[in-house]
C-alpha cells in the first residue's frame, strides 16, 4: 500500500471560515525550516480542496469535498515497511495535525475535529480500482488496524460504490470519539 491518504471531518458545531486557515498555514510554513513549501487557496470552489498545505512528503488541507469539511493528509513520498506500519504513520500523522489545528490559537475553542468517522484510500488507479473485489482487499487490510484504532467501539466500513471515485474505505463508529483518544489508542499499540 502507497500513497495513502485519511480524512477526518470537523464536527458540525464548528464553523471556522475556510480562509482562516490560509493564515494558520503560512504561519506553519514560517514555523518550519523546509518541511512546509507552500499554500494554495481554493475556497472559491463549492465542495472543493479547500486550504492546502504543500510538504514533501505529503500534502494537508482543510477539504470540503463533497460538502464535508475535514482535515485531509494525502502521503506522497513512499512509505517503509508492512502495511499495518503505512496504515498507523499516515493516521498518526493525519491526527497529530489535527490536534496541532484544534491548539492553534487563531482556532481554539472553534475548530473540533470528530474522530468517530474517517476515510482511508489509495490514491493510486493502478494499484486498485474501486470494485467490490479491490475493496474487500484494502478493508482486510484496515479492519485490524481499525480495532486497534478504536478499541472496543462498534465499526463499520463502507464505501462510495461509483467506479469513478478513488478506492477507500470509509470507517465509522457510535461512539463519541476525539483526536486525543485515538492518539493514545496508537501509543499504547
Amino acid at each position: 500500500m502507497q500513497k495513502l491518504g485519511v480524512k477526518f471531518f470537523v464536527e458540525p458545531s464548528s464553523r471556522v471560515p475556510l480562509t482562516r486557515f490560509i493564515d494558520v498555514f503560512h504561519g506553519w510554513i514560517q514555523a518550519t525550516d523546509g518541511v512546509y513549501h507552500d499554500v494554495a487557496d481554493y475556497s472559491h470552489m463549492q465542495a472543493g480542496p479547500g486550504i492546502v498545505l504543500v510538504a514533501d512528503n505529503a500534502n494537508v488541507s482543510i477539504d470540503e469535498a463533497e460538502n464535508q469539511r475535514g482535515l485531509l493528509f494525502s502521503q506522497k513520498r513512499r512509505l517503509s515497511g508492512a502495511n499495518p506500519e503505512k496504515l498507523r504513520s499516515v493516521v498518526a500523522a493525519a491526527l497529530e495535525i489535527c490536534r496541532k489545528l484544534e491548539a492553534e490559537p487563531a482556532l481554539r475553542g472553534k475548530l473540533r475535529f470528530s474522530a468517530n468517522e474517517a476515510v482511508i484510500w489509495v490514491n493510486d488507479r493502478l494499484v486498485g480500482t474501486n470494485t467490490e473485489a479491490c475493496f474487500q482487499e484494502l478493508k482486510s487490510e484496515i479492519e485490524p488496524f481499525a480495532k486497534q484504532l478504536y478499541g472496543n467501539a462498534e465499526i463499520g466500513f463502507d464505501r462510495d460504490r461509483d467506479p469513478r471515485k478513488r478506492l477507500h474505505v470509509r470507517i465509522k463508529t457510535s461512539g463519541r470519539l476525539d483526536v486525543n483518544a485515538l492518539l493514545r489508542s496508537l501509543s499504547n499499540n
